[in-house]
């Protein structure tokens, strides 16, 4: 764990950001946005120097009682407030707007290398950094660039401002007497030194009850995810807890997620306690102990009552530019955590097919004649499953079916074929992808109007409709017309027989010439089946077609039938072997 938050990987990682940031498209928008406002900060910065020095004139007209100077110089604050309010407004839009570019880049960058063809299934199956990678790209993508923002400009701001004052807090104090034992001691920069004391011990402390923040906000977030996971999951299965009288149970497994959630809340409500003590009472103290440090020169004449105001109105500044660690521990520790959340899965995201190549994995072969098997075994646990056949070879427009008994692991032979299952041995030769459809159990439905899901993935402007409404119509789906253009949640929508008719119809949109399906026809009643191996002989009659299932379906369509068998081996006998 504290390697994690070490301090060089923090830093790996703010280079890592730094460097894509610096070779994305957006950096010249990014770039021009993070100049203004560098302008404004620096214009604002100047404009409350002015404001300082308006102390000495103002309040030694008050101490002289001179009506008319106290007038001229409430006419000067107003043109100095109405400057900075202007910066102020300026810099607000200037910050929002760089935090909605900056999340902009992040979040499409992450999806990105996430979307990566078969790197969203290899990265979900890589253990912790896979959980909620949803959790990663939308709320802590938005922390880090919101608190990114924030806490650079503020850092940035207080340096300037800690460099603009401590010059004028040293010249206001550098004939500031100090008397020990009866003797008068002159301090140059007597108030600086003071200013240096009190924001150093704050952040000394501070960072000392603040530091296991960052822990505890990365544990957080991660605990957070998995609620919201659990809370979605029982959502989408409502009609399945019903059906099954789960309600209980889900109770109770929602009741443990909500228990570590507020477990290691409770954590952070303990240390951020602790800080707040710091934090607060520094504040606190930071109202007189200006006054208290500089006072005694007022008495002793060495000041007059408006440089008194100068003075304490520096070391404000001087004290809370030097204090922004303090204030913004919290903060601090909330962006470190988001930051080695989103920068370990992009790392994770981007390196997954070179960690899984160091693995014995499957050879695949791009742009075949034909789908081909050759000593394919693909391994799982500690089992192997392979063809009852060393060599298979299934040519265009051939009907071939592959035979697995319940269990053996013909989905995992099917995920192998398609690429997603890489553990195991041996070399599939595939056809162009362009002109393959895998068919699974349970098809994905896109979301958005039915056009869309018929056409996905390609734009539904590449489809004539009337091809779409043949292709509905065909499969059963012909109630469905009237809603072709209709944008609802059709994964909710449809039964589980209508999902089975969906994909049948993709293939009618998409006209493949190789189609392979797992267990395809499973949720079909024998008239539905029927109709699906009609439009196989008819419609699609030029597609190669290998299904993979658990039984004949129907013995006559296919050409060739094989079985998959499956051995038992031991750990060591696996070697490296992934799964």
């Amino acid at each position: 764990m504290t390697q994690a938050y070490s301090t060089p990987g923090v830093i790996r990682h703010i280079r890592d950001l730094v460097n894509l940031l610096a070779g994305s498209a957006g950096w010249a928008r990014l770039f021009t946005l993070a100049v203004c406002i560098v302008v404004v900060i620096g214009a604002t910065a100047f404009a409350q120097l002015r404001l300082n020095a308006w102390n000495q004139p103002f309040f030694d007209a008050i101490e002289r009682k001179d009506f008319g100077a106290f007038i001229a110089q409430l006419i000067v604050f107003g043109v100095i407030a109405s400057t900075l309010l202007v910066l102020n407004v300026a810099q607000t839009w200037l910050d929002e707007t760089l935090k909605v570019e900056t999340r902009r880049w992040l979040t499409r960058d992450l999806l990105k290398e996430w979307l990566i063809p078969k790197r969203p299934f290899l990265i979900a199956t890589a253990g912790e950094i896979g959980v909620n990678p949803d959790q990663r790209i939308h709320e802590d993508a938005r922390r880090l660039t919101e608190l990114s923002v924030t806490l650079a400009i503020g850092f940035f701001q207080s340096t300037l401002l800690l460099g603009s004052f401590i010059g004028v807090l040293w010249i206001l104090s550098e004939g500031f007497m100090v008397t020990l034992g009866g003797q008068e001691y002159a301090v140059p920069g007597f108030m600086v030194w003071c200013a240096l004391i009190y924001a150093a011990s704050g952040s000394w402390l501070s960072w000392l009850v603040g530091r296991p923040l960052v822990g505890i906000g990365q544990a957080r977030a991660a605990q957070e995810a998995d609620l919201r996971f659990s809370l979605v999951r029982v959502s989408e299965a409502a009609d399945g807890i019903a059906l099954s009288g789960g309600e209980h149970d889900e109770r109770r497994h929602l009741d443990d997620e909500l228990d570590k959630v507020i477990k290691v809340m409770g954590r952070f409500v303990g240390r951020i306690t602790r800080l707040r003590w710091v934090t607060a009472g520094y504040g606190w103290l930071a109202i007189v102990a200006p006054i208290v440090i500089a006072v005694p020169g007022y008495f002793q004449g060495q000041l007059t009552f408006g440089e008194l105001m100068m003075t304490v109105g520096a070391f404000n500044q001087v004290q809370s530019s030097l204090r922004w660690f303090v204030d913004n521990l919290s903060g601090i520790a909330d962006w470190q955590a988001a930051l080695l959340r989103v920068m370990s899965f992009r790392d994770a995201a981007s390196k997954i097919e070179k960690a899984e190549r160091s693995r014995t994995r499957i050879n695949i072969l791009d742009g075949s004649q034909v789908l081909a098997f050759r000593d394919v075994t693909v391994c799982v646990s500690n089992r192997e499953i392979s063809l009852d056949a060393s060599l298979v070879k299934v040519r265009p427009g051939e009907r071939v079916l592959i035979i697995g008994k319940p269990g053996i692991g013909k989905s995992l032979f099917f995920r192998a074929i398609a690429g997603l299952w890489p553990w195991g041995r041996g070399t599939i030769e595939l056809p162009q992808r362009s002109g393959m459809m895998f068919v699974p159990q349970r098809s994905y439905v896109a979301g958005g109007s039915l056009r869309h899901v018929l056409a996905y993935p390609v734009d539904p402007g590449k489809f004539h409709r009337s091809d779409l409404i043949r292709a509905l119509r065909q499969t059963n789906l012909g109630h469905l017309v009237p809603s072709l253009d209709r944008v609802m949640r059709w994964d909710k929508v449809l039964t589980a027989s209508e999902r089975s008719y969906l994909s049948f119809a993709q293939l009618l949109v998409h006209r493949p010439q190789w189609i392979i399906s797992d267990e395809a026809l499973s949720n079909l009643n024998e008239d539905d089946r029927t109709m699906v191996f009609s439009l196989f002989k008819n419609e699609l009659a030029k597609a190669a077609v290998l299904s993979i299932a658990s039984s004949d379906p129907q013995h006559a369509f296919y050409s060739r039938v094989f079985h998959l068998v499956s051995h038992s081996v031991s750990n060591s006998a696996r070697g490296d072997l992934g799964g």
